[in-house]
């Protein structure tokens, strides 16, 4: 009684390459002369030739990420200049009342913010007349201090969008709290606004609104007790 011979399956193939890694120096013609598929188009090309494709294609994924570090690099540098900038417009203000025009305005021009409104609240008893101290509801001041970083998303008609010049005009926003350094409750509200429902969107990266608050809630310091 004779025995089928079990055909030789690709599985049996790569498994003898495998554990025969001398095997093509003993057939380098072979080796040579292999052809595979190229996804460009379908074409057999050799094996050099097919090597060759895949390390272009590395090669251009590297420069894509590059291209992207060095875009990114550029941009927080150009983002660093207008905080500084900023900043120093702050620290050149004699009066203290006019500290909130001056920061909602720098914001507006450096940023390039179509609208930007600022309040401040608990603020000393010689500036608590002032228009920036006035308006300020509990349910902002609430919002406020529940905001541990800046809220970024569409207009939900949060009361602090009346403060705007052109409230229905905002279609999405930024909240960036301003409080003293390791306090709780906040003493400031700043508000960023855009016709663009997609200028601050929910999840966005808020490094540049922090670096934000951080240094609109130093300048408002001068305001308070």
């Amino acid at each position: 009684m004779s025995t089928s011979i079990q055909p030789i399956t690709e599985e049996d193939i790569a498994e003898f390459l495998v554990n025969t890694p001398d095997f093509f120096e003993r057939h380098a013609v072979l080796l040579a002369s292999v052809q595979l598929s190229s996804p460009h188009g379908g074409r057999a090309v050799s094996l050099q030739e097919r090597q060759a494709e895949m390390l272009r294609e590395k090669i251009k994924v590297l420069e894509h990420r590059i291209m992207d570090m060095v875009r990114h690099g550029n941009e927080n540098m150009l983002i660093g200049d207008k905080l500084l900038r900023w900043a120093r417009q702050m620290f050149q203000v004699g009066r203290p009342a006019d500290l909130p025009q001056v920061m909602a305005h720098g914001v507006q021009d450096a940023f390039g913010v179509p609208q930007v409104a600022l309040k401040v609240w608990d603020v000393a008893a010689p500036f608590a007349g002032e228009p920036f101290a006035q308006g300020v509801g509990n349910d902002v001041k609430s919002l406020a201090n529940s905001l541990t970083s800046p809220y970024c998303g569409l207009n939900a008609g949060f009361d602090a969008v009346s403060w705007l010049e052109h409230p229905d005009q905002a279609a999405s926003i930024a909240l960036v709290a301003l409080r003293r350094p390791k306090a709780a409750q906040a003493s400031g509200l700043l508000v960023l606004a855009s016709p663009d429902a997609q200028r601050y969107e929910a999840g966005m990266a808020t490094d540049f609104l922090e670096r934000l608050a951080e240094l609109g809630s130093a300048a408002i310091s001068r305001l308070q007790d």
